[in-house]
């Protein structure tokens, strides 16, 4: 493995011919390959297992499509209806990017900027983007960072952010998990389990009603260890909306907490995912279609991958029961994930 000993290499560049570069750090059992465009978690290669991640196969690929493929996304991940929300009586219009809605930032989301690399060593990089008042229709200047550190069999990823006007603030990352492999099968047979009793039920548009449910007696129901196909092919009217799982679930409990874990049989592999996060948006690559493909060269196709989104909840700013996500120029914006993987001896590799 590099483990960070390597330069920088180059990943394609953008249409203004700026140069789109590949980081490596790691340890002896994980390297994490970071592209500066998106600040994105582009490769993760697990000891013995390779790459579990999906990821764009160039930089064009990530410009020209819109699955968010292990980028950092924000001002805002998820949806704000109708792009807009109201804010010390000032109505904000956004840039609408999925019917009348504003999904994951806008049309020019933080998933397509070219992020500046500010401190870099064997097992860590901190990126930083300075967002402009009125980006994408959102106020205030917004100075974030994104910080990938990898410590034995754990990636954590540190976001912070601060402000000059009051300002929706809502960054993740939108990995897709294989652990298969990249090149795998579906992750219909993973299993998942989700730390949450309650779930912000969707409309028909996917926008949440507002509102928590309880997951108990409905498919949405992860507590244990649940296989992933039969969930995302229930004719429950939620998942038919959604075309399977694209769901925000309360996870239980407060401050830093397990959220969710992963885990295939086939590989032997486990992923728990922690977080200090209210939300995590569980999503079973629903639109992918067959127009990327990967770095295998595998084309990538609904169930290829499941992303596991640690967030604040969806369309917060238009609803007042959801936690805030209103950063304040006094307050710093902080929010820590963490992939933590393990290996099942018995298992066949």
């Amino acid at each position: 493995m590099c483990r960070g000993d390597c330069m920088p290499t180059p990943f394609g560049n953008l249409p203004d011919g700026r140069a789109v570069q590949r980081h490596v750090i790691g340890s002896v059992q994980l390297e994490l390959h970071v592209l500066d465009l998106g600040a994105t978690a582009h490769q993760l290669h697990v000891a013995g297992h390779g790459n579990v991640l999906l990821g764009h196969g160039d930089a064009a690929s990530q410009l020209e499509t819109r699955a968010y493929l292990g980028s950092t996304v924000g001002r805002y991940a998820n949806r704000i209806a109708k792009g807009q929300f109201t804010l010390d009586g000032h109505l904000y219009q956004l840039g609408t990017n999925e019917g009348p809605h504003t999904l994951h930032g806008g049309p020019d989301g933080f998933h397509r900027r070219l992020w500046r690399v500010v401190d870099v060593s064997a097992s860590s990089i901190t990126l930083a983007l300075d967002s402009p008042d009125g980006d994408q229709g959102f106020p205030g200047n917004l100075s974030c960072t994104a910080t990938y550190t990898v410590d034995g069999d754990t990636v954590t990823i540190a976001y912070r952010a601060h402000t000059d006007k009051p300002t929706p603030v809502n960054l993740t990352n939108h990995a897709y998990f294989n652990l298969d492999g990249e090149a795998g099968d579906s992750i219909d047979r993973h299993q998942i389990v989700v730390h949450a009793s309650r779930y912000t039920p969707i409309a028909e548009d996917l926008i949440p009603l507002g509102r928590l449910a309880e997951v108990a007696a409905s498919p949405l129901d992860l507590r244990v260890a649940t296989p992933i196909g039969p969930v995302i092919r229930h004719p429950d009217q939620q998942l038919l909306w959604a075309r399977g799982l694209d769901h925000n679930f309360a996870i239980d409990g407060l401050g830093m907490r397990p959220a969710a874990s992963l885990y295939s049989a086939a590989s032997g592999l486990g992923l728990t995912v922690s977080t200090d996060q209210p939300g995590l948006q569980v999503y079973t690559a629903n639109h992918l279609d067959g127009a990327i493909a990967g770095p295998s060269g595998r084309v990538y196709r609904q169930g290829a991958g499941i992303a596991l989104e640690t967030q604040l909840f969806p369309d917060s700013p238009n609803q007042e029961s959801f936690p805030t996500s209103i950063l304040e120029p006094d307050h710093t914006y902080h929010s820590i994930t963490t992939w933590q993987f393990s290996r099942d001896p018995e298992a066949r590799a």
